[in-house]
């Protein structure tokens, strides 16, 4: 039998000591008693405009690292009834069920699997936010014991201890400790040590997993198994990327016993280490002209629009593999808005607008507001239109561009103490966000064009603004007759807001690494297997579909017909053969339900279907047609479509139409609360690898420093 190596020996011990030692270091402020004691969101103890100005400070204050409030976790109590249980309360639980029978009598043989706040009840929390006590602090446990499992309930102020009924069959969570021996147990089998060895890696190289194997039948069940697999973590920490195909080891828990080794990947190369490590590069560049903007990796053009609204174009993103400036969308922009009222009487049945056609979207975007419509470090451009004389008029600060950080993540990974690795890497989400807001009578529009640095565009859609309602001669729901159709839901006295649709439709012309693209549907479908393949009896296959006409990519989304929608370059190939692309990821999915035939329908043909794909035709901008103003819909997208041109490896278009459904509520009374959605066009193999890894971590110098502050 082959030891394990003194490397990774060791690298297991300091894991073990870690989990002994570790500590989080993220508080909160810990009084020293609860009380009814609040806490306010946010105090900003650095004056920045990350920090709203009405947070900061009157006076200087001193920095997180003067201030000891909460920085030792023995003497934090809970301030609010959902505080995570404290060290002295998970303490004081632990003591409590090692003192029952039979545990008492071998403590040490105890293994917790869970120990947490079990909530108070939902009337509790309540009465204590209008000043009533504060709820009895309680734990929920689960242990096992020789191989049996025990759940139990500590009421942390009497000391009672209440038995809770665990499930029959299954098990409780793997613990760490569990997950720990189970990747070790492998190296104490000579057989598993000398097929790792006959692939070429070293056993101080190995990095193992326990993975969970699911419930395939009896032939699993009565006792804990762990399936583990291994990595070579030869050259890289991402050893994700390096496995050792087709080796399997199955390994009972509890005893640690080396239960079977599947070992069917032999003649499978490991992947190579080079461009695989994400640990470590984010550069902002000015405005090269007036409409240029590059940032981070990339550049596009920016322009106010009087029809469109806001227009981007040429947008490149550089290849951090080659350096090289890469086309993605050579111009997108809002091509129409169609939002019909349900109201077929007689002064309503007309409300079926055209927002784009009829009003034009950048005619009707506003001024934005300075630190309420954009924030502090926004940079604003003009649009310049013409007036009815032809002259020209500037409409000031009509569009805004800014970097936005909101403290989400774009890419983490942190290593669990059972490989041995201390490794914590994160990447911020940091995007530019440039964005105009149209005020359409009652209606606003927000409109966000968002950039990320790992290679993806959102294009953002908010409403709010007012609802249009209509006048009714009934104060109370209850007025209504039966038979009478209010078209809507009462808001208020008298008034009813009415049912509509909104469909905003873009138009993307998707220049990926060239002109020539072709549009691909790839399908997912189930496939059944049979029971001499594998215990599973289905899985799922992606089929790729060239669309070579234009009514072969007439896209009606369905959540039963799941399919991935990619614009390639079929003539530049990723290394390993894969075309590059992206690929629009749906969101915003309404569908229009009115009658096909139905006037206001014939004009918004260009919503019998979410997705679109035409040759290019430089006259064929506008879904609606050039002419929307009282147009009959016979020069639309839906008919320009049907000329069934062909669009595999040309100059094409893809037109994404986003759809919302709005019931009003009285919450949209009297002015609307802001709705949003998005769609995404996301590389999908247009990268060797994923380009998030050249954008860098942020340290403390990076950002403001804004900490939670008593309140009495």
């Amino acid at each position: 039998m082959e030891p394990p190596s003194s490397r990774l020996l060791l690298l297991l011990l300091a894991a073990l000591l870690l989990l002994l030692i570790t500590r989080s270091t993220i508080h909160l402020f810990s009084p020293a008693s609860a009380g009814n004691r609040r806490v306010d969101l946010l105090d900003c103890t650095r004056f920045s405009f990350w920090c709203s100005a009405k947070h900061r400070p009157s006076s200087s204050s001193t920095s997180p690292s003067s201030d000891s409030r909460g920085r030792g976790h023995s003497n934090a109590v809970p301030i609010h009834p959902l505080d995570p249980l404290t060290v002295r309360e998970m303490n004081l639980a632990r003591s409590l069920l090692l003192a029952q029978p039979p545990f008492s009598n071998a403590p040490s043989a105890v293994a917790f699997h869970s120990l947490s706040l079990a909530e108070p009840d939902k009337s509790a929390i309540e009465a204590w936010s209008n000043g009533g006590p504060f709820p009895s602090r309680r734990a929920a446990a689960v242990a096992r014991f020789e191989g049996k499992p025990y759940g139990f309930e500590f009421d942390l102020d009497s000391g009672a201890v209440t038995a809770l009924p665990v499930p029959a069959s299954g098990y409780p969570t793997m613990n760490i400790d569990d997950m720990i021996s189970s990747t070790v147990a492998p190296l104490g089998d000579a057989a598993f040590n000398r097929t790792v060895v006959a692939r070429g890696v070293k056993l101080a190289d190995l990095a193992c997993l326990p993975l969970s194997l699911g419930w395939y039948g009896s032939a699993e069940e009565g006792r804990r198994l762990v399936k583990v697999q291994c990595y070579t973590a030869e050259g890289t920490a991402n050893f994700y990327m390096r496995p050792i195909e087709g080796l399997t080891v199955l390994v009972d828990i509890d005893t640690k016993e080396v239960v079977e080794i599947s070992d069917r990947g032999r003649d499978i190369p490991i992947p190579k280490a080079e461009g695989t490590d994400y640990r470590r590069g984010f550069e902002v560049e000015g405005g090269d002209g007036g409409h240029v903007v590059r940032w981070a990796g990339w550049e596009m053009h920016v322009r106010a629009d009087a029809r469109a609204g806001v227009v981007i174009s040429q947008a490149k993103v550089r290849d951090p593999e080659t350096g090289e400036w890469r086309g993605v969308l050579h111009r997108g922009f809002v091509s129409e808005l169609f939002v019909p009222y349900m109201d077929p009487t007689e002064a309503w049945y007309f409300k079926t607008y055209m927002d784009a056609g009829e009003y034009g979207f950048g005619l009707q975007a506003m001024s934005l507001v300075p630190l309420n419509d954009c924030p502090r470090n926004a940079y604003y451009m003009d649009g310049v239109f013409a007036a009815a004389d032809g002259r020209p008029f500037v409409r000031e600060n009509m569009v805004c561009i800014y970097e936005s950080y909101a403290g989400d993540i774009a890419w983490r990974h942190s290593e669990s103490p059972i490989t041995g690795l201390p490794i914590r890497e994160a990447r911020p989400k940091v995007t530019l966000v440039i964005r105009m807001a149209a005020s359409v009578a009652n209606y606003d529009y927000i409109i966000d064009w968002i950039f990320q640095t790992d290679g993806l565009i959102r294009a953002q859609v908010g409403l709010s603004g007012i609802l249009m309602v209509r006048g009714t001669q009934y104060s109370h729901l209850n007025q209504f007759p039966a038979d009478d159709d209010s078209y809507g839901t009462i808001l208020s006295e008298n008034v009813v807001g009415v049912i509509h649709d909104h469909f905003i439709t873009f138009h993307l012309d998707l220049d990926i690494d060239g002109t020539n693209n072709s549009f691909v549907r790839v399908d997912l479908e189930r496939q059944d297997t049979g029971r001499k393949e594998s215990p599973r009896t289905s899985y799922l296959k992606a089929t790729r579909r060239v669309a070579r006409t234009e009514k072969e990519a007439q896209i009606k989304l369905s959540l039963y017909q799941p399919a991935e929608f990619h614009v390639i370059n079929p003539s530049r190939t990723t290394r390993v053969g894969n075309p590059v692309g992206y690929k629009v990821v749906p969101a915003g999915t309404a569908a229009s339900l009115l009658d096909p035939d139905d006037p206001p329908q014939r004009r918004g043909a260009f919503t019998n279907n979410q997705i679109w794909v035409t040759q290019f035709n430089k006259t064929e901008e506008w879904a609606g047609g050039l002419f929307v103003y009282q147009s009959k819909g016979d020069d639309t997208l839906a008919e320009w479509s049907e000329r069934d041109r062909p669009i595999e490896n040309r100059d094409i278009v893809l037109w994404y139409t986003m759809g919302f459904h709005h019931i009003p509520c009285q919450e949209d009374f009297p002015v609307m609360p802001t709705v949003s959605a998005s769609f995404d066009l996301k590389p999908v193999n247009f990268f060797e690898r994923n380009p998030i890894l050249s954008a860098p971590p942020h340290f403390a110098k990076d950002l403001p420093v804004c900490t939670a502050a008593e309140q009495e």
